[in-house]
This record gives C-alpha cells, structure tokens and sequence, in this order.
C-alpha cells in the first residue's frame, strides 16, 4: 500500500487524470486504508471490494481512451446505509430492512459515479437516523476515529469518522437537524449542508417522503478540506429529474460585499468559552482577510427548531411507531420518547399552521443575509459531547438539544449550513458554523476556505 489514500479528492483526481496515479492503485490504497483503519472504529458496515475496483478499472480504460472520467476521477469515497445504492440493503440501521435491497441508485449515488467516483462502502448511522450519535443493533457502535470517548456524531456519524481516518476523500451524509453539520464538528473534518433542491435525492426503495422531510431533509458532503467539499458539492449537484425539488441554481452565484454577522450566543444559548474563542477568532481571520464583521443578534432559531420539530414528529408520529416497536432498537425507543415528550402532539391546524409560519421566518432570515451574506455563529454551544450523552437521562438529553440548537434551528427555512474544523490542537476539535442565503453555497465555501485549519488524519 502507498500513501494515496492520505490525499485529497483535489489531488488524487488530479494525478489520476494526469495518469501519474492508476484509479486502480488509489482503490486498492484506499481498500487497504479501510481494512486497517475500519476495526477500530467501526464506520464503514457493508463493504464492495470487487464493486470497487470494477469502478476503479472503468475510470482508467475511460482515460486511456481520451475521454474525461469527470470531476471525482478515480477518488474513493463512501455513500450512507440510508441512501439507495444499487444491490445494497438500504438498512437505515435498522434490522427490520437489513433485506430491502436496493434496485436502483439514489440520484446523489448517481451523480457520484456519474462524476467518476469509486465507491468503497457504506457507513453507519443511528437506527432511523434519529439522533447525534452512532449505535444501532443491526451494525453495531461507531466511534470517533479521532478521540473515541467523544461521539462521532450523528446521523452521519459513520461517514465523518471514516473521513477523518483516511477511509476515503469524501463521505457522503445527509442532513435533517445537522447530521452532516454535527458529525463533521465532533470528528474535525468540514461538513456541508445544502441548500434543499441543491443536490438531488430520492429513495426508489422506499415511499414518498412526507413533507417535513421534503423541506428540509438534504444530502451533503463531508471531507479533509474546503476544496474538496466544493469539488464533491459540483459532482452530487448535478441534475437529477427523479427530483421534483431539484432547483437549476447556478454553482458560483452574484458577487457579495464581504459582510459577516457574528453571533456568539443564538436567542441566549449558554455557548462555553472555548466555543466563544474558537467564532472570534475566526471572526479576527475574516478580518484580516478583508471582511466586515459585526456582532450582532440573528434572526430567530428557538421557534423554527420548534416548528421542525413539530413537522418532523407529527408525520413520524404517524408513521414511525409501528416499525419503532418492530424494531425496538433501546436508543431510538429512548431518543424518540424524549423527543415525544418536548414536543406535544400537534392536530391539524397546528401543522398547518407551522407550514405556514416558515414562510415568514425565512424571509426574515433571506433579508438579514442580503445585509450579512455570512451568518458565523456555533455549531454547538459546547465542544462535542461524550460519547452517547443522550441517553444517560431526560436530562442529558435536554442538554444536548439545548446544545444543538444552531442545528435544529435551520432546516425548517430550507438554507445551507457548512461547519467548519478551525482547531485541532485540543482534546476535542473546535470549529465554527456558517450560514448563507438560499443557493449561496459559494459563499460558505469563500468564506470557510479563509478560517480551514489543516486537517490531520486521525488514528
């Protein structure tokens, strides 16, 4: 094994079309990065070896004919166990559909091999995807590759602890209450959450989502660097009209005044002060860097993450308690019933009434980033918690939510959100939250490129 899979998705694309690296080698690296890496941490739970290195072959007899491979040529990446993938159980972590084989791909497993790709395997969530940590009893305990008495976070707590340990440039997650946001804060890596339309999905295996998911559930990438996010954002965003919800918005939008509104602490949030330091000193970089920055409230999140809430559970409510039973998964019977007991059980007029209010949230938060293109405020009031800290009580539970408000407060009005690993040099990593206009990614990533640290591999 060579040190190709220590590379960025930038670089390997670039050797690989440049030939000084065969796709092939990369795969074989990168499987080999998996075998040695994956034990330990448990991120990574079906694997495709020949599948692999079949994808891996395709991209070099395309180069070798003169054709372009596309923008992910060659990179190893791995996909979640929630997205459909071709030939592989769509679990959800969940015993109940450890059989529900896939017949096609989810449009984002799509647009990745589309983009040349080569997928190396599939990683872990919480049963249901339901919370910021990563156990299920179908596949078992994931843990942080870079400090495993802290969560890997969650939903997408697989995905960020095999990136950070090398296994693969760029995992894909996805994002409902920050499940690629918080996973890519609690494992040191950058994670981004699109704007809802930006990246098309959709599970051919499963039903219809409902429309709380519809509004705010997204796919998105988590990676090693800025750069790379950008890359795999330009490869999942390709159109799909499998998506109704899938919006033809331009990659790089209109030029911005480099205007970024700092908050420290959301609506009151008991932010700690290594969190503090970490947003102002990367409202110092911005600075430094030329931008205007303000400390200044922001527009409201307690009453979206309420609304979000509300959505999510009233169709949940409806549809989740059966397979919840079946399943019986002890956290997700937990999780959920500490979820029931924040959020009463709306009727019909309350969920209406819900949908109806997101309207008038995100205008208030569109017209504050036509002021503020960046919104720098905390990925979580606190540095990421001890490994399930849930579901020691109702009360460490309330903690955490309280603690993730910046991640339950922005799906409702559909905006993207990019965390960014701005320290390293701790016990715990440390990072920041930005926060732009709707189809402003590029502005996340303008802006994130300035305050990246160096990310190391862990483990």
């Amino acid at each position: 094994m060579t040190d190709s899979w220590r590379l960025s998705a930038s670089e390997l694309a670039s050797r690989i079309r440049a030939r000084d690296l065969s796709a092939e080698e990369a795969a074989r690296d990168a499987l080999a990065r998996l075998d040695a890496a994956n034990p330990a941490i448990n991120a990574v739970v079906q694997f495709m070896p020949e599948e692999a290195l079949a994808a891996a072959r395709a991209v070099d007899a395309a180069i070798a004919r003169g054709e372009d491979p596309g923008p992910l040529a060659g990179v190893p990446v791995t996909t979640k166990v929630n997205v459909d993938q071709k030939g592989h159980a769509t679990t959800n972590g969940l015993r109940i559909q450890k059989d529900l084989i896939a017949g096609a791909d989810n449009p984002v497993v799509s647009n990745l091999r589309k983009a040349g790709a080569v997928i190396i395997g599939r990683t872990n969530t919480p049963a249901f995807s339901l919370h910021w940590f990563t156990r299920n009893s179908l596949h078992g305990h994931t843990r942080n590759s870079r400090n495993p008495a802290l969560t890997p976070g969650g939903s997408s707590g697989g995905a960020a602890s095999a990136t950070a340990a090398g296994i693969g440039a760029i995992g894909h997650g996805t994002d409902i209450g920050g499940s690629v946001r918080y996973p890519a804060y609690a494992c040191g890596i950058h994670g981004l959450r699109p704007t809802i339309g930006r990246i098309p999905a959709w599970n051919p295996a499963g039903p219809e989502r409902a429309i709380g998911a519809q509004l705010m559930a997204v796919s998105g990438p988590l990676a090693r660097s800025i750069a790379d996010i950008r890359l795999a954002l330009q490869a999942m965003a390709a159109p799909d009209a499998r998506d109704p919800w899938w919006v033809p918005a331009p990659l790089q939008g209109a030029p911005f005044p480099k205007r970024a509104a700092l908050c420290v602490r959301p609506e009151g949030m008991a932010t700690t002060p290594a969190v503090e330091e970490a947003l102002r000193a990367a409202g110092r970089k911005l600075q430094d860097a030329g931008w205007t920055v303000a400390e200044t409230p922001v527009p409201p999140m307690r009453e979206p993450a309420r609304l979000q809430a509300l959505l999510w559970l009233a169709e949940s409510r409806r549809g989740l308690k059966k397979a919840l039973a079946e399943e019986n998964d002890p956290d997700a019977n937990f999780v959920f019933a500490q979820m029931e007991r924040l959020c009463p059980e709306p009727d019909m007029n309350a969920f209406q009434d819900a949908l109806q209010a997101r309207a008038g949230f995100l205008r208030e938060w569109s017209l504050f980033l036509e002021r503020y293109p960046v919104a720098l405020m905390p990925v979580s009031a606190e540095p990421p918690f001890p490994d399930l800290l849930d579901l020691e009580s109702p009360e460490a539970f309330d903690r955490v939510i309280e603690g993730l408000l910046p991640q339950v407060g922005l799906p409702l009005m559909s905006l993207p959100g990019l965390t960014v690993t701005t320290d390293l040099s701790g016990p715990a990593p440390l990072g920041v939250q930005l926060v732009a206009g709707r189809y402003r990614e590029d502005i996340l990533l303008e802006a994130g490129a300035l305050l990246e640290t160096e990310i190391t591999i862990a483990g």
